[in-house]
C-alpha cells in the first residue's frame, strides 16, 4: 500500500541526482510524472467503461509504453527520450478535439526534466509505477501525501503563495456556500485548494449521477504559473474530475475589464489573490482610471466585483493593507461598498501564511447587487495557549467553529462588532476598523519611554564595572600565589 515512505524514499532517490536542486525543483520533477501515472491509470479505466475510447496520449507517450516495464529504458537512453522525444512531444500534440489530450499539451508548455542520471530517473518511475490511482486506498493515501507536498511549498519562496491552508480554504467555501447548479471560479487558482473544497461541499448534496457532472462542469479556475497549473490539473483528477477543462492556463488581468460580459458573470468566487506581487507594466491599462495599480490583489478585487452575477457570492483573502490604503485603494473600496453588501469581515491574526508572510490577513465576504448598509467583524483569536502559527503548527478548521455558530445568529461579543456604513464613509473609507473590545494597549510617553531607556543603561553600566571589579580581583589574587 502507499505511504508517505513512498514518497520520502523518491525524494531521496532525486536528492542524489546533481540536475535537481532544492523543494520547488523536485516537486516540479514529481507532478509530471505523477500526472502522466495518473492519466495512463484513469484511461485505462475508461477503456473499460465506455466504448470506441480514443487514449488520451499516443501510444508511444503512454506511461504503459516507455515507463511501465521494468526491463524498459534507462540511462542515457531514457534521458535521451524524455528530453528529445516525450517533453517535446507532448507540447506539440495535435488539436484532434479530445479535451484530455488538449489538456496534457497545455500542462507540459513549460514543463522541464531536471534529472539527469538516467538510473535514477528509472528508480523514480518504478517507484511511481508502484502506485496504482485506480485502487481506492492508493488514491486516498495520495490525496493526504499531495496535500504534503502542497503544504511543504509554503517555505519555498515566492512558491509559498501556491498554498492557501486547508483550514482557509473550508471556512471560506462553507460561508459562501455554493449550491449544485451554481458556477464556483478562483481567478487566481493556484493549486486549486478552494475549489478542491468547492467540490466536497457540493458533494454532500448530490442525489444523482447528473448532479455529480454539473458539479465537474460547474467549477473553473484560471491559473497563471507552469507549476501550479500541472499541480491543479493533477489536483483536479485525483479529486474524480475526468477531464477538467474549465481550468485554464493565463492571467485574468491581461484581459481589458470592459470585455468581460454578461456571459462571463458567476455565481460564487472563492479566491486567494496573491498579496505583496505587481503585475507586469501595462496591465493596469486594462481597468478604468481610478483603479489603475499595479499591485495584483487591489486589481483582483476590481475584477472580482466586476464577473460577479447579480446576487452572486464571494469570499477573498485579503492582506490588512487593502483595509487602510489610500488613494486607489479608497476609490477601490467605495465601489466595493456601493456595489456590494460586505457583511462580514473576519480578522485574521498573523503567521496564518507563515513562513511564506507574517502579513495579516482578512477574509472578505460579501454579495453584489445592494450597497453596504453596515460590515460586521469577527477577529478570530488564537486558540488557547497559542501565540503564534507555523507550518508544524497551522490554523485547523476547529478554531472556526466560533465563527460557524455566530455566522447565523449575530450579536457583538468579545470578538465581534458591527460598524455602519456612515461611521466607514466618515473614515473615508478605512476599513481597518479595531475590536473595541480589545484589552487597551498602554503606550507610554516617548519622554518616559526614554527616561526607562537611559536609567537601564545606568544599571547595565553599574553590572559590568561590578562584572570588572570581580574579575581584576581575581586575577590579582591569581597572580599573588
Amino acid at each position: 500500500m502507499l505511504t508517505p515512505a513512498t514518497i520520502k524514499s523518491i525524494q531521496d532517490i532525486m536528492r542524489q541526482d546533481v540536475g535537481v536542486d532544492g523543494d520547488a525543483t523536485r516537486l516540479s520533477q514529481l507532478v509530471w510524472l505523477i500526472f502522466l501515472k495518473i492519466l495512463d491509470d484513469e484511461d485505462k479505466a475508461l477503456e473499460i467503461r465506455k466504448d470506441k475510447y480514443t487514449p488520451t496520449l499516443p501510444k508511444k507517450y503512454q506511461w504503459r509504453t516507455w515507463a511501465a516495464p521494468l526491463d524498459g529504458m534507462t540511462g542515457e537512453e531514457l534521458i535521451a527520450f524524455v528530453n528529445d522525444d516525450l517533453i517535446p512531444g507532448l507540447r506539440s500534440l495535435p488539436a484532434n478535439g479530445n479535451k484530455r489530450t488538449e489538456l496534457a499539451r497545455a500542462a507540459f508548455q513549460d514543463v522541464y526534466n531536471f534529472m539527469r542520471k538516467g538510473t535514477l530517473l528509472k528508480q523514480v518511475i518504478n517507484k511511481i509505477d508502484s502506485i496504482d490511482f485506480n485502487v481506492s486506498k492508493d488514491r486516498h493515501a495520495f490525496n493526504d501525501i499531495y496535500e504534503r507536498l502542497l503544504k511543504s511549498l509554503q517555505s519555498a519562496g515566492n512558491f509559498g503563495e501556491m498554498y492557501t491552508p486547508r483550514a482557509v480554504t473550508q471556512f471560506v467555501v462553507e460561508m459562501v456556500d455554493p449550491k449544485i447548479g451554481e458556477t464556483v471560479f478562483d481567478p487566481a487558482v493556484g493549486t486549486g485548494g478552494f475549489l478542491v473544497n468547492s467540490l466536497e461541499h457540493m458533494r454532500k448534496q448530490v442525489k444523482s449521477v447528473k448532479d455529480e457532472h454539473k458539479i465537474q462542469e460547474s467549477i473553473r479556475g484560471v491559473e497563471k504559473k507552469p507549476l501550479p497549473y500541472m499541480l491543479l490539473l493533477t489536483n483536479m483528477m485525483l479529486h474524480g474530475v475526468e477531464e477538467p477543462v474549465h481550468m485554464r492556463r493565463g492571467n485574468m488581468l491581461e484581459r481589458p475589464l470592459r470585455d468581460y460580459t454578461d456571459a462571463d458573470r458567476l455565481d460564487c468566487i472563492v479566491t486567494n489573490p496573491p498579496f505583496g506581487g505587481t503585475e507586469e507594466p501595462g496591465v493596469e491599462k486594462n481597468f478604468p482610471t481610478e483603479f489603475q495599480t499595479r499591485e495584483t490583489a487591489d486589481l483582483f478585487l476590481v475584477l472580482i466585483v466586476r464577473l460577479l452575477k447579480k446576487y452572486g457570492r464571494a469570499g477573498v483573502v485579503l492582506p490588512d493593507g487593502t483595509l487602510f490604503g489610500e488613494g486607489m485603494k479608497t476609490a477601490l473600496k467605495k465601489m466595493l461598498l456601493e456595489e456590494c453588501n460586505l457583511h462580514t469581515i473576519v480578522r485574521l491574526p498573523k503567521n496564518v501564511f507563515a513562513p511564506y508572510t507574517s502579513i495579516a490577513t482578512n477574509l472578505l465576504f460579501f454579495t453584489k447587487g445592494e450597497p453596504t448598509k453596515e460590515v460586521w467583524y469577527y477577529e478570530h483569536p488564537y486558540p488557547a495557549g497559542k501565540k503564534s502559527y507555523s507550518m508544524t503548527s497551522p490554523i485547523t478548521i476547529d478554531e472556526f467553529d466560533v465563527e460557524k455558530a455566530w455566522w447565523h445568529n449575530r450579536e457583538e461579543n468579545e470578538h465581534a462588532w458591527k460598524v455602519s456604513i456612515d461611521e466607514i464613509v466618515k473614515r473615508n473609507y478605512n476599513l481597518d476598523i479595531k475590536n473595541p473590545r480589545a484589552p487597551k494597549e498602554l503606550v507610554e510617553a516617548p519622554e518616559e519611554l526614554l527616561a526607562a531607556y537611559r536609567e537601564k543603561q545606568k544599571q547595565t553600566q553599574a553590572s559590568l564595572e561590578k562584572i570588572r571589579t570581580i574579575l581584576t580581583d581575581a586575577l590579582a589574587h591569581h597572580d599573588t600565589q
